[in-house]
C-alpha cells in the first residue's frame, strides 16, 4: 500500500542573517580577544597597581577559570530559556566588568572584575555558536557562514597580541579593557533587531543544578591545577590533589548525568563521531596554539629585545592570512568534507610549528619568522573551521548551545594544558642563563606544541569520520523509529 509523500513547508531564511552573523562573530571576537589582550599589559599593570608577579598572572588566570569552567553550564542555559537572552545578558555583563576592570585601584578589584568578565563571556559564546547555526540550515550556506564566523572569531587571540601591544604603548593599560565596552554594548543593543529569540523545544525547562556544580567544580580544579603546575610543580600535593579531585568530580558527574531526568550534557551528542572528534583535535590543538603564541612572546620580547609594540605588530600578517584562509574553507568544507580539509589543516600548522623550531638565536623578521608564521596561519585557517563545522554535524536544534559550550570548553582546556606543559619546558632554562640556553629552551618547547599538533592530525584522522553532513540524531532517532 504507497503512503502519499509528506510535503515539509521550509521557512525562507532569515534576510538579516548575514549583518546578524557579522554581529555574533565580533562579539565571540572580543571574548577571543580576552584572553590574551591583557598579557602584553602585565608589566604596566604591575607596575601602576604595584602588583607581584603572582598577583598578575591571576589577572589571566581569573578570566580562564570562570570562563572556562561555566561554558557547559551557560550553553544549556541558552537552550533553555533562550540563546539571544543569555547572549544580550553576557554582552552587557561583560561590558560592565570591562568598565570596571579599567578602573580598579588595586590588583584585587582588577582580578575580581577579570573573574566577572569570565563569567558574561561564558553565557555569551556559546550562544553565539548555536545561533549562527540556527541562522543557517546546514548545507553550503552554513559551511560559508561558520567560515567567515572562524575566519572574524579565530584570528581574536593574534589580534589580541597586537592590540594589546599598541594600546598600552600609545594610551594605558586600561583601554585593553575600555576598548571592550563599546563594542560589546552596540551589540547587544543591535542583537534583538537582527536575531530572533530561539531555544529548544522540550516540556521539561529544569536545571540540572547538580550536574552543573560537579562539572564546573570539575573544571575549575583541573584548570587550576594546570595554571599554577608551573609555580607548584607537577608532582607537588597541590599539582596532584586537585588533579584527582577533579577527575573524582568529573567522575561524578557523568555518572549522575545517565541517572537525572533533564541532564546538564546528553549522552546523545557524544556520540556522534563528527562532536566527539572535534572536541578532542580542538583539545590538542588550541594546546599546541596556546604554547606557540607563549614562546613567540617570550622570544621576541626577551630574546631578540623587542618592545611590546613591535613583537604584537610581527603577528599581524599571521592574523591577517588566518582570517583569508578561514573565510575561503568554508565553502572547500562543504566540497570535500570537514575531515579532510581538518587532517590537511592540522598537518599544515605542524609543519608550521616544526619551521619555528628552526629558526636561529638571533632571527631576522623577514627571513625567520616570517616565513612559518604565514604557515601557521593557513593550517589555523583551515582547522579551525572544519572543527566549527564538527562541532555541531548531526547535533539537533535543542542542544546547539550545550555543543557550543562544550567546543569552547575543550578549547580553554586544552589551551592550559598546553601552557602549563611548554612552560614547563621553557623554565627549564631561564633566559638569564644567556642567549643559547634561553634559545634552546624556546626550540624545545616549540617541538612540544609541534609533537601536540602531531597528535591531533592523527587523532582527527583516526577518530573524525569520513562521511561529510550527518542528519541531527533527533532526526535520525525519528525516522528509525516510523
Amino acid at each position: 500500500m504507497s503512503h502519499p509523500a509528506v510535503t515539509r513547508r521550509v521557512a525562507p531564511p532569515d534576510p538579516r542573517r548575514w549583518p546578524a552573523l557579522m554581529l555574533l562573530a565580533v562579539a565571540d571576537f572580543v571574548v577571543i580577544l580576552d584572553a590574551t589582550i591583557v598579557n602584553v599589559a602585565l608589566p604596566s599593570i604591575g607596575r601602576d597597581l604595584h602588583a607581584s608577579t603572582a598577583s598578575l598572572a591571576w589577572v589571566v588566570s581569573a578570566y580562564v577559570l570562570a570562563f572556562g569552567g561555566l561554558l557547559l553550564f551557560g550553553g544549556r542555559l541558552a537552550d533553555l530559556f533562550g540563546r539571544r537572552r543569555l547572549f544580550v545578558g553576557g554582552l552587557t555583563l561583560f561590558g560592565l566588568a570591562s568598565l570596571a576592570g579599567g578602573f580598579a585601584g588595586s590588583i584585587e578589584q582588577l582580578i575580581a572584575a577579570r573573574v566577572v568578565q569570565g563569567v558574561g563571556a561564558a553565557a555569551l559564546a556559546p550562544a553565539a555558536r548555536s545561533m549562527v547555526t540556527t541562522l543557517f540550515p546546514q548545507g553550503p550556506e552554513r559551511a560559508k557562514a561558520l567560515g567567515v564566523w572562524a575566519a572574524v572569531a579565530g584570528s581574536g587571540s593574534v589580534v589580541g597580541l597586537v592590540l594589546g601591544g599598541v594600546l598600552t604603548s600609545e594610551l594605558s593599560w586600561s583601554w585593553v579593557l575600555w576598548v571592550n565596552v563599546p563594542i560589546v554594548l552596540a551589540t547587544a543593543a543591535l542583537a534583538p533587531r537582527l536575531i530572533d529569540e530561539s531555544r529548544a523545544d522540550a516540556e521539561d525547562r529544569s536545571v540540572d543544578v547538580l550536574g552543573a556544580v560537579l562539572v564546573t567544580s570539575g573544571l575549575v580544579a583541573g584548570l587550576y591545577a594546570l595554571v599554577q603546575a608551573g609555580s607548584a610543580g607537577w608532582a607537588s600535593a597541590q599539582t596532584v590533589g586537585l588533579l584527582a579531585l577533579a577527575a573524582v568530580l568529573l567522575g561524578v558527574f557523568a555518572w549522575v548525568e545517565t541517572r537525572v531526568s533533564s541532564p546538564l550534557v546528553s549522552v546523545r551528542i557524544l556520540r556522534g563521531g563528527h562532536v566527539r572528534g572535534a572536541n578532542l583535535a580542538m583539545t590538542l590543538m588550541a594546546g599546541a596554539m596556546v604554547g606557540l603564541f607563549f614562546i613567540l612572546v617570550l622570544y621576541t620580547q626577551q630574546l631578540l629585545g623587542w618592545s611590546a609594540l613591535k613583537s604584537g605588530l610581527s603577528q599581524l600578517p599571521m592574523g591577517l592570512v588566518l582570517m583569508v584562509v578561514a573565510g575561503m574553507a568554508g565553502p572547500l568544507t562543504e566540497r570535500v568534507g570537514s575531515k579532510a580539509v581538518l587532517v590537511a589543516g592540522l598537518a599544515t600548522f605542524t609543519a608550521g610549528l616544526a619551521w619555528y623550531a628552526q629558526v636561529p638565536v638571533h632571527a631576522e623578521y623577514l627571513t625567520d619568522l616570517l616565513g612559518p608564521s604565514l604557515v601557521v596561519a593557513v593550517g589555523l585557517g583551515l582547522a579551525f573551521v572544519a572543527l566549527t563545522v564538527s562541532s555541531v554535524a548531526g547535533v539537533d536544534d535543542d542542544h546547539l548551545g550545550l555543543a557550543g559550550g562544550l567546543i569552547n570548553t575543550t578549547q580553554q582546556l586544552g589551551g592550559a594544558i598546553g601552557l602549563a606543559v611548554v612552560t614547563a619546558v621553557v623554565e627549564r632554562h631561564h633566559p638569564a642563563a644567556g642567549p643559547v640556553a634561553a634559545h634552546g629552551a624556546f626550540a624545545a618547547g616549540l617541538l612540544v606544541s609541534a609533537a601536540i599538533a602531531a597528535a591531533a592530525t592523527v587523532l582527527a584522522a583516526l577518530v573524525l569520520p569520513a562521511h561529510r553532513t550527518p542528519a541531527p540524531l533527533a532526526v535520525s532517532a525519528a525516522t528509525a523509529t516510523a
